[in-house]
């Protein structure tokens, strides 16, 4: 039985599950793009094991270069990481990838994605910071919220110049 266990087996031994993740883990982070396609199961995978890696990419410190080097066993991969993944998600505290969903494949209708890394990702970027800009703050019952500007600031003055008459 496998209660409590909640990583994907992905059909193969945990041999060859590490060797997997780890290969994908290489090529995300190298490719030029930072963005690999694969099958939607291999992606929720590989968003577990490699979201902490990043995470540790962020302290730039020799314990945890090895400790990245042991789940990527590629020292290009490691070097790519520290050098430019980690100054471009700094600020992130967390998700640093995303699965776009692409369709299925023509052979056996696998469900097939894209994993990207998110800052790496210029078109969403560009069109997140207009759609931003002329959206307007709304409350969730949908009208737009009221600004506490000069109301409450006149409400304030007033209890001020009440206490002072008296």
């Amino acid at each position: 039985m496998r209660h409590g266990n909640k990583n994907n087996h992905l059909g193969r031994k945990k041999g060859h599950v590490d060797a997997l993740l780890s290969n994908l883990a290489s090529s995300l982070i190298l490719s030029k793009n930072k963005r690999i396609s694969t099958t939607l199961a291999k992606a929720k995978a590989l968003k577990r094991y490699v979201e902490p890696i990043i995470t540790k990419g962020k302290t730039d410190t020799t314990h945890s270069r090895r400790v990245v080097f042991s789940y990527l066993q590629n020292k290009e991969a490691v070097t790519t990481l520290f050098r430019d993944v980690a100054g471009k998600i700094g600020d992130r505290k967390g998700g640093y990838t995303r699965i776009l969903k692409t369709g299925s494949r023509p052979g056996d209708r696998a469900e097939m994605c894209l994993i990207e890394l998110v800052d790496f990702n210029e078109a969403m970027l560009s069109s997140k910071g207009a759609g931003a800009e002329k959206k307007a703050k709304t409350t969730r019952r949908g009208r737009t919220r009221k600004k506490a500007g000069p109301k409450a600031e006149n409400q304030g003055e007033t209890n001020t110049e009440e206490q002072k008459s008296e």
